[in-house]
C-alpha cells in the first residue's frame, strides 16, 4: 500500500472520530469536545488532501466518505445503542463492498 492510500485510510478514520466528536460536543456547547472535534476535522481534511495529490478525486472522496459513513454507523451500533436490524447491516455491507471495490479497481491509478 502506498502513502496516498495510507493517508486516505487515516483520513477516513479521522472522519469517524469527528463524527463522534460532533455528538459529544453537544452542538459545540462543550468546549473540550468541540476543540478535539475541530482538530480531528482539520486533520481529516489535511490527510484527504494529501491522498488526493495522487489518487483520483472521485475515488478518494468516495472512499473517505464510505469509511466515515460505514465506520460511524457500525461504531454507533456498538457504542450508542443504535439499531442493528438486518437491512441496516446489509446496506453497510454494500458501502464496505463499494469502498473495497474502488480500492482494487483504482489500483494502478495512484
Amino acid at each position: 500500500m502506498n502513502t496516498a492510500w495510507f493517508y486516505l485510510i487515516l483520513a477516513g478514520l479521522c472522519e469517524i472520530g469527528w463524527a463522534f466528536g460532533l455528538k459529544y460536543s453537544e452542538g459545540f456547547t462543550k468546549v473540550g469536545a468541540s476543540i478535539v472535534t475541530v482538530v480531528v476535522m482539520i486533520l481529516s481534511f489535511v490527510l484527504l488532501s494529501q491522498a488526493m495529490r495522487t489518487l483520483p478525486l472521485g475515488t478518494a472522496y468516495a472512499i473517505w466518505t464510505g469509511i466515515g459513513a460505514a465506520g460511524t454507523a457500525i461504531l454507533g451500533m456498538f457504542f450508542m445503542n443504535e439499531p442493528k436490524d438486518m437491512m441496516r447491516i446489509l446496506c453497510l455491507l454494500l458501502i464496505i463492498a463499494g469502498v473495497i471495490g474502488l480500492k482494487f479497481f483504482s489500483e494502478g491509478k495512484g
